[in-house]
């Protein structure tokens, strides 16, 4: 899918257009903002609680630095939910220190515990480590939640991105190994199908994150497993059983090259009778919320998911 000027929302354009500029698709870029995300490790985020561990791999990988946030002045009483978010950048970059924005929109729809872990990189190790770290981070939340003050029974996960698929692959783990309850997932616009056939990906051309970017970020995490060795737990669209899965929420843009494989998780998931809501937003590439937030298009994805959250929340609580 090629994607042309007239395509994008006009409010999502200049911001698409130095994307385009700045964001290259290759390995050699990829390592280099992961070492300038890494100069944000150990920053607070103004107006929330912070605080920092380090936690045991489950792959005798070394220890997970993890990030807890909490709203400084919670309405609730008693414990509050716990929330494993997945941080985005292709497997490759990111830094849960960079994901501040969404975990203010999540708390402004509940209050809520925030668990992020910084889980490892395929510039330094590639597929199981990060999938293992989120897991690991997932069994830690499960085994101290009163000390963290969360249901034990009861998390949510979320990720944008990378993160997304991070999501969707804590989830089949979770599901498949029995020993913990998530009682809901969001993996937003998700990178969960290595095969990149869909219509929405070949070709595509869009800022931020185009068919290239893709390509060169899948080969670095999956590091060089042949196409017939790639398990779900690497690529979660290769699921076939999608039953017993956690209550689903997601979005989209129309010109995300994603966009076809998140229709199709969702409709598979409806399909095992897993309840899903999917929003597509038109005129709008990958990432689009947090390249321009102040954006009418960003602004509506983010009342949805704080309306979904909330929901998600409250059906938890029940």
């Amino acid at each position: 899918m090629r994607v042309t000027r007239d395509m994008i929302d006009p409010e999502l354009r200049l911001a698409g257009t130095l994307a385009k500029l700045l964001f290259r698709p290759n390995a050699r870029f990829f390592r280099l903002a992961r070492r300038l995300g890494q100069r944000m490790d150990g920053q607070n985020i103004a107006g929330l609680d912070c605080d920092e561990r380090r936690i045991e791999s489950i792959d005798q990988g070394p220890q997970v630095r993890v990030r807890i946030y909490r709203p400084p002045s919670p309405s609730t009483q008693g414990l509050l939910p716990g929330v494993l978010f997945l941080h985005g950048g292709g497997y490759a970059m990111g830094s849960p220190e960079a994901s501040a924005p969404t975990y203010k929109q999540l708390m402004r729809s509940r209050d809520c515990v925030i668990v992020a872990p910084d889980y490892r990189k395929s510039v330094e190790a590639p597929y199981p480590a990060a999938a293992n770290d989120c897991y690991a981070t997932l069994l830690w939340m499960h085994q101290n939640a009163a000390e963290l003050g969360v249901r034990d029974d009861r998390i949510i996960v979320v990720g944008e991105s990378a993160g997304g698929g991070l999501t969707a692959a804590v989830s089949l783990m979770a599901r498949d190994r029995g020993e913990v309850s998530v009682a809901h997932q969001m993996p937003l616009y998700p990178m969960i199908d290595d095969r990149m056939t869909s219509d929405s990906m070949c070709d595509n051309d869009a800022p931020l994150w185009s068919a290239r970017h893709n390509r060169v970020a899948w080969d670095l995490y999956l590091g060089g497993l042949s196409s017939d060795q790639v398990p779900k737990y690497a690529a979660p669209a290769r699921e076939t059983d999608y039953a017993g899965l956690p209550p689903t929420t997601t979005f989209v843009g129309a010109l995300d090259p994603f966009r076809d494989e998140t229709v199709d998780y969702v409709e598979h998931l409806r399909a095992a009778g897993v309840p899903a809501e999917l929003r597509v937003f038109d005129g709008c590439y990958h990432g689009f919320d947090l390249l321009r937030p102040d954006s009418k298009p960003a602004r509506a994805a983010g009342e949805f998911l704080r309306q979904q959250f909330a929901a998600a929340v409250d059906g938890a609580a029940s």
